[in-house]
């Protein structure tokens, strides 16, 4: 038996019409490698679609491509994951059932017990549980129970796993809470992470199928899946999904003033030609301003050398705050300097309102005063403060 585990997919997720084609492109890459390999069945544990409610013509794609599997006669099967799951019940997943290409898992609840009833493909019985927004369905997971098989155990899960998360402060399921299966197919974390239960038995999390956003395309690069071979053992295979090449540029900037040519001066020597760039700047801004730069020209340069696509990361470039002196000895009137001091930085018609509008805002509600008259009273001091004429 050998079959393929793809997860999150989020096809539909990239606004950038170049990478929402290329999530594509690495989808299609996936179905071909299963159908090249054989598999006789794909699971997808989770996200397929980056919403419930995807594009029609992400739909248009995604259709094709599962018309596609089914005439090579691959069965697939199907949870929701936190994206395209719907409290409604009611998804895309759904249509795609409908139309005869794949197979949701179901379940049913039973007092305090979830019962997971099993899809079974020739020696195998598989079953699932969907992914919930928020991780609602890590309390969810401890009360699952599998309907009874003597065959090979499949769960898929699109949750956090104790051994994967690290240190993110999210909550978690241990495998000791879930009930034994051969094979724990994951999907949510978007990262690589091959977990051996015991002899023969795994719980894998086989990466996004395509990197959802800047750090993981820093990070990854590209995307991957597993096809699982098992033969009296269980033979693991990582499929690496990677159509472009990344380059990623991470410059320290102090002077902002003198920054786009610095970043140009750098694009300027290397080959671009087809790849993703990536251009991450860090540092403290000791002169100018973040809207100094001109992302503008350094994307007109990268354009003109002909690369793919072009994203940028600002995050970790601070500005440093200016020291604001408080002249005054009394605590009590603090504010009153910094608003003065601001003011007189920053004339202005309006920012003379400021010391009389605040007085305003000190208005308080008074005891069985009813909302809509303390609301009308403080509007009423409002429009005196700004000489405007707005009815309470």
């Amino acid at each position: 038996m050998k079959f393929a585990h793809i997860s999150d997919c989020h096809l539909g997720s990239w606004r950038q019409p170049e990478l929402q084609k290329l999530n594509l492109e690495s989808f299609k890459k996936a179905i071909n490698i299963c159908i090249q390999e054989s598999v006789n069945f794909i699971i997808f544990s989770g996200d397929l679609f980056d919403s419930a409610y995807p594009p029609i013509e992400i739909l248009k794609e995604t259709f094709s491509e599962f018309k596609k599997i089914k005439e090579e006669g691959i069965k697939c099967y199907v949870i929701a994951g936190s994206h395209d799951y719907s409290v409604s019940g009611k998804t895309f997943l759904d249509v795609l059932e409908k139309a005869g290409f794949c197979e949701i898992c179901k379940f049913e609840e039973k007092e305090d017990k979830i019962i997971l009833k099993s899809f079974n493909n020739e020696s195998v019985s598989i079953y699932g549980y969907p992914g919930k927004k928020s991780g609602l369905e890590v309390t969810d997971l401890k009360k699952i129970f599998l309907q009874p098989s003597n065959k090979f155990k499949i769960l898929m899960l699109h949750t956090t796993m104790e051994s994967a998360k690290g240190n993110l402060p999210i909550e978690s399921v241990s495998i000791e809470e879930l009930p034994e299966a051969d094979y724990y197919a994951l999907g949510h974390l978007h990262l690589i992470h091959e977990y051996k239960v015991s002899d023969n038995k795994y719980l894998i999390y086989p990466g996004p199928l395509f990197p959802n956003n800047f750090s993981e395309l820093e990070e990854l690069g590209g995307g991957s899946f597993y096809i699982i071979d098992v033969n009296g053992y269980v033979k693991l295979t990582r499929k690496e999904i990677k159509i472009k090449e990344t380059r990623l540029f991470e410059l320290e900037i102090e002077n902002a003033l003198t920054a786009t040519e610095q970043i140009l001066s750098v694009l300027e020597k290397e080959d671009l030609e087809d790849k993703i760039v990536l251009l991450k700047l860090r540092g403290k801004i000791k002169q100018g301003k973040t809207s100094d730069i001109k992302f503008q020209k350094i994307q007109e340069k990268v354009k003109e050398k002909k690369a793919y696509a072009f994203l940028k990361n600002t995050t970790h470039l601070k500005t440093e705050e200016p020291e604001i002196k408080i002249e005054t000895d009394n605590i009590d009137k603090i504010e009153d300097s910094i608003i003065r001091d601001f003011i007189k930085k920053n004339p202005s018609e309006f920012n003379s309102f400021i010391p009389s509008l605040i007085e305003s805002f000190n208005l308080e509600k008074q005891e069985d005063e009813k909302k809509a008259i303390f609301e009308s009273r403080l509007l009423s001091e409002i429009n005196k403060t700004l000489n405007l004429d707005i009815k309470c």
